[in-house]
């Protein structure tokens, strides 16, 4: 069956800013009824693909050669019903933003084939969620939030312990990043006070600086304290004495295999640390949930990069590399729940001390943003990483390559993201692209509702 290729004007675009695509309609009768098309943009090279047949084989739809369909992963949460599929048409709401992933759909749709086809249906279903191990239930999972606090670090944490019967959050290990160090791990002490978990909680000190660069901070963005926003007290109690990167060597290795869950919501210096001093603590990792980098939303500190992979992208590419399960919610899935003062609302209407803390703060990043670009809104950046955790059917995203970038003069920072898996190393994180906004917030503050 021959296919009609258009070239046109409209299609799907993407911003120099990173910003989401926009979908422009033609009308294209011309192309008649009696043979199918497929539309291509014009942004779209000729010499992309210059088809006379589509050929179908086992492995998938392709031209002179197949094409192996690219899982596209939904998320589902803990003993949900949901089926989950590898498909390459998702619908409508997970279609993927860029060109390449249209141009395949098309010829596909245009030889025929529908979305039920099994050649667009993986064998064997796989959710985002825990993304390398068996769906286990409503189980406790055991959680170490390694954080520079930091306001968005704040709320995060507010929320992990408020999940309590979903997350046992083990210990807290500061490192340097959104203040210096002394201000972080201060910080992570004032914040279990607040959640009444003074003496239960642990908080440990760990690197005062990245691994080979000098430390970037963003007290211009957190405020000096890192917690502007919110009235500090003095810490009710001291940190321990113990390094934190001796402690997460000693912990991963006396832990039973696959069991303790890193939440990595700042620079990646001590667990890349840990993880050169002690290569075999893996063993005793789970998952590593990363709030860090950016793709389709592009940087925030560069044109490039995002806060936390810039400041130490040494670490970020010995973490991507270590081979444990990685899951990444970056910049590109913060916008898109981002903090309004609509959002605010009902969290500060909980009448709570924890409560007000976090509308509080949330109020500050949303001021920042208003100041700074005029807007009445913040991207959700940390405290999307525990939402992962305590919902992860809220999420969707894509197993990728996932690469940092070390030497580049305007590009250090950036993760290159094989979205599309054209480089054909084997994908080594999921990348978490969508998320139910709305689904989010009521978790976040059904989780604050049960702090002090």
């Amino acid at each position: 069956m021959t296919t009609t290729i258009i070239i046109g004007g409209g299609g799907q675009q993407h911003d120099d800013n990173g910003g989401r695509d926009h979908d422009d309609h033609d009308d294209h009768a011309a192309a008649g009824a009696a043979s199918p098309f497929c539309f291509l943009p014009s942004a779209c090279s000729q010499h992309d693909v210059v088809p006379h047949m589509i050929t179908r084989s086992p492995r998938g739809f392709g031209l002179d050669k197949p094409i192996d369909p690219m899982p596209y992963f939904r998320a589902r949460h803990f003993g949900s019903k949901d089926i989950v599929q590898n498909r390459l048409i998702p619908p409508d709401a997970e279609c993927s933003p860029l060109r390449r992933d249209f141009l395949r759909t098309s010829l596909a749709l245009a030889s025929g084939a529908s979305a039920t086809d099994p050649l667009f249906t993986a064998a064997n279903p796989q959710p985002v969620g825990d993304n390398s191990f068996p769906v286990r239930g409503d189980e406790l999972r055991s959680v170490i939030i390694d954080t520079d606090p930091g306001q968005d670090d704040a709320m995060a944490i507010l929320f992990a312990l408020g999940a309590n019967k979903l997350l046992d959050v083990k210990a807290i290990t500061a490192v340097a990043g959104n203040v210096p160090l002394p201000l972080t791990e201060r910080n992570a002490r004032i914040i279990r006070d607040w959640a009444d978990r003074t003496h239960s909680l642990p908080v440990y000190a760990g690197c005062p600086g990245p691994l080979q660069r000098a430390l970037v901070t963003a007290a211009d963005v957190h405020g000096r304290t890192g917690l502007e926003g919110v009235d500090l007290h003095e810490p009710r109690a001291p940190k321990e004495s113990e390094h934190a990167v001796a402690y997460l060597v000693d912990t991963l290795r006396a832990a039973q295999p696959h069991s303790i869950t890193l939440v990595a919501i700042g620079p990646l210096t001590n667990l890349a640390t840990a993880l050169i001093k002690a290569p075999e603590i893996t063993q005793g990792v789970r998952e590593i949930v990363i709030m860090g980098g950016a793709y389709f939303e592009r940087g925030n500190v560069t044109p490039a990069a995002e806060f936390n992979i810039y400041v130490d992208p040494e670490a970020a590419r010995t973490v991507f590399a270590c081979g444990v399960p990685i899951t990444v919610l970056p910049r590109d899935v913060a916008v898109k729940a981002p903090i309004t003062p609509a959002r605010i609302a009902p969290i500060r209407a909980l009448k709570k001390h924890c409560g007000a803390i976090v509308a509080d703060l949330m109020a500050a990043e949303v001021a920042y943003q208003e100041r700074r670009h005029g807007i009445a809104s913040a991207p959700m950046y940390d405290p999307s990483a525990i939402g992962y955790l305590v919902n992860p059917a809220l999420y969707t995203g894509r197993k990728v390559n996932v690469e940092i970038e070390t030497a580049g003069e305007w590009t250090l920072g950036e993760t290159v993201v094989d979205w599309t898996g054209r480089s054909m190393r084997a994908p080594n994180a999921v990348w978490i692209t969508e998320v139910d906004a709305d689904g989010f917030y009521a978790e976040l503050q059904e989780c604050i509702a049960n702090l002090p």
